[in-house]
């Protein structure tokens, strides 16, 4: 199939165009939100840059929607609708915000669209009203087992954490950082030392080592080293970096929120909201590699079995499939409008 869909998660999409399909991706002169294109990644020639103010309508099979403003931008440049039109789907990546469990999806509440969630908690906690929904659970490219853990410390990857605050558990890294060091990788986490002031709670500013944003390969080589994952978000979607992390046959330490159990099996590491039980653990792996290492061999293999590229990529061809082709989108709309008139 033809797929037009936007460069928004670049970490799903690092899956997502590995598929068997074509990936069609808008390109503007000047990138941005709305054009983006590949943005520089090497994937498979399969993902192609293509200017959607040109692209024939005819040549799309479907479109993944994963912003509402996506399908009035659709409308308006190829002229057909997506859920009406054309075969559509939409993928929400994010947990619900604002009054939670009582949030209202965008595209709650109509049946031309499927709404597809990353996560279990997710389609959970969405009040998505009578719209269709589906988990496609995420998958990751098999970084390979690098796990040295020849570091004594703990390792981190977030982005924007000083900005992101309570979501991210920033305000815990304190707390752990009384427990070892910390070794923290993502965008704007050079705002950290100055946000956390470690001094402030007597200890060394060496207990928080800021390794930055970085390209993913050299990211891998450099969390491997760490002796483990520390995920302590409170409120996000299932973190890519945590599972990157499993692959990588760490072992991991988070916070019981969100889709955290389903992801962390029991002897992948430890998943609670004892914090108190978190930082013994983390030291009872830092204190010793060979346990730690252990463990991590169980993370790899349990996000290998559950978050593999094949695995993803046979749940979304059995949805893709089962999508109506365009002409059979326009009369089952049209079906459903004479299925809903009042007598």
């Amino acid at each position: 199939m033809r797929l037009l869909v936007w460069h928004v998660h670049g970490g799903w999409m690092e899956a997502f165009v590995r598929g068997r399909h074509q990936y069609l991706l808008p390109k503007l002169p000047d990138g941005g939100p709305w054009g983006l294109g590949r943005g520089g990644r090497e994937w498979p020639v399969a993902a192609q840059e293509v200017d959607l103010s040109t692209l024939d309508p005819d040549s799309v099979d479907a479109v993944i929607l994963q912003r509402p403003e996506e399908i009035a931008a659709v409308t308006q440049t190829l002229g057909r609708r997506p859920g009406v039109d054309m075969p559509a789907v939409y993928l929400e990546h994010n947990t619900p915000k604002g009054d939670v469990p009582f949030t209202l999806h965008p595209l709650a509440d109509q049946n031309t669209i499927p709404v597809v969630h990353v996560t279990h908690f997710n389609q959970l906690f969405w009040d998505t009203g009578t719209a269709s929904t589906v988990v496609v659970e995420h998958g990751i490219p098999d970084p390979g087992h690098l796990y040295t853990g020849a570091r004594e410390e703990m390792g981190v990857v977030v982005n924007e954490p000083v900005r992101r605050g309570r979501v991210t558990g920033t305000d815990l890294l304190p707390g752990f950082a009384r427990v070892g060091p910390l070794r923290v990788f993502g965008m704007g986490t050079e705002e950290l030392p100055a946000a956390l002031n470690l001094q402030s709670h007597g200890l060394n500013e060496d207990r928080l080592r800021i390794a930055g944003d970085m390209p993913a390969a050299k990211l891998h080589q450099e969390l491997a080293s760490c002796r483990l994952y520390l995920h302590p978000l409170r409120w996000t979607s299932l973190g890519l970096a945590l599972l990157e992390a499993m692959h990588l046959g760490m072992p991991v330490l988070a916070l019981a929120t969100t889709e955290a159990s389903r992801a962390i099996p029991h002897g992948a590491g430890l998943v609670s909201n004892d914090v108190d039980d978190l930082h013994r653990f983390a030291r009872r792996l830092l204190d010793d590699p060979d346990d730690a290492y252990a463990i991590g061999m169980v993370a790899r293999q349990a996000a290998l079995q559950r978050y593999g590229l094949g695995t993803f990529h046979r749940a979304w061809d059995e949805l893709l499939a089962e999508l109506p082709t365009a002409a059979k989108c326009t009369t089952a709309m049209t079906q459903n409008s004479h299925d809903t008139e009042q007598p």
